[in-house]
Order: C-alpha cells, then sequence, then structure tokens
C-alpha cells in the first residue's frame, strides 16, 4: 500500500511540476512586461512634468521681467 501511495505521490509531482514551471516562467515574463510599461509610463510622466515645469518658469521670468522693466522706465527729461 506504501508504494502504491508513494507512486501516486510521485507521479502527481512529476504532472504538477512542468505546469508550475511554465505558471513561475509566465509570471517572470509579465513582470518583464508590467515593468517595461512602467518605465515608459514614467518617462512620459516625467518629460511632461518637465515641459510644465519650464513653461511655468518662462512664464515667471517673463512676469517679472515685465515687472523690473515698468519701475526701471527712463523717465528722465532731456
Amino acid at each position: 500500500m506504501k508504494t502504491v501511495l508513494f507512486s501516486l505521490a510521485l507521479f502527481a509531482s512529476t504532472v504538477a511540476l512542468p505546469a508550475y514551471s511554465y505558471q513561475v516562467k509566465q509570471d517572470v515574463k509579465d513582470v518583464g512586461h508590467d515593468s517595461k510599461e512602467a518605465a515608459k509610463d514614467g518617462a512620459h510622466d516625467v518629460k511632461k512634468g518637465a515641459t510644465k515645469s519650464t513653461h511655468a518658469v518662462k512664464k515667471g521670468v517673463h512676469k517679472t521681467a515685465t515687472k523690473v522693466s515698468e519701475k526701471t522706465r527712463d523717465t528722465s527729461t532731456h
């Protein structure tokens, strides 16, 4: 009886092992794909943020330059 149970257990493990191996391989592949997509999304978000901040800096510089220009206009009479 022990031999039959051992044989069944051994058979079950040899059948289950390839299925488990395939699942692990698929999980690793999925993780790689998800990581690639996350990196691509992150790069896009960084570029978008950099563009927004560049525009904000340009707007701030223009606004400051306008204020300085208004305060330093030559009002002397010659």
